[in-house]
């Protein structure tokens, strides 16, 4: 018996290791878990911010006439070297501008603020005469919401309307 009772010492131990190591590989694997569903939660937070962001500046041109429809000429000259800002498909050498008294927040081809979160957010503006051949003139707002410590990251919102001269 006495043999039978030395094959056996330290069995207990070995058992005891390798069921810390599988409830270690358990663990990790639920902690990874959270960090990856929190992650999750935080982007999908900034992109619901975005989007309001991006409605609420278009809830301002909305309010607009359409001739009041315009971007600051004044800021729109710097405004256009920003390569983020150009580089945009919404983009055109051909922006609405005009003088713009007080240069009210509509009247900014970009801006920063902070948004509900905390966060900075950049929105761009881009504003567009166009027309449709058998129609009369339009103008082509785009909004689109940049993350404001990213700013060469791709758009969080973007949102686009158009406005005609029964605007207003």
């Amino acid at each position: 018996m006495r043999s039978r009772a030395s094959r056996e010492d330290g069995f207990g131990l070995i058992e005891l290791l390798i069921s810390m190591v599988v409830l270690n590989v358990g663990i990790l694997a639920l902690i990874a878990a959270f960090q990856s569903g929190a992650f999750a939660l935080q982007r999908a937070g900034k992109l619901s911010s975005a989007a309001a962001i991006a409605d609420i500046q278009m809830e301002r041109y909305r309010a607009l006439t359409y001739s009041a429809i315009t971007l600051d000429t004044a800021t729109f000259g710097t405004d256009m070297l920003n390569s983020v800002y150009a580089s945009d498909e919404a983009f055109d050498q051909a922006q609405v501008t005009s003088t713009c008294t007080g240069v009210p927040d509509e009247c900014r081809p970009i801006r920063t603020l902070t948004g509900p979160d905390g966060k900075p957010y950049r929105i761009d503006t881009y504003i567009v005469s166009d027309s449709v051949a058998t129609s009369r003139p339009f103008k082509r707002v785009t909004i689109v919401v940049r993350d404001g410590r990213n700013l060469s990251g791709a758009a969080l919102a973007r949102i686009e309307s158009t406005f005609d001269e029964s605007t207003g």
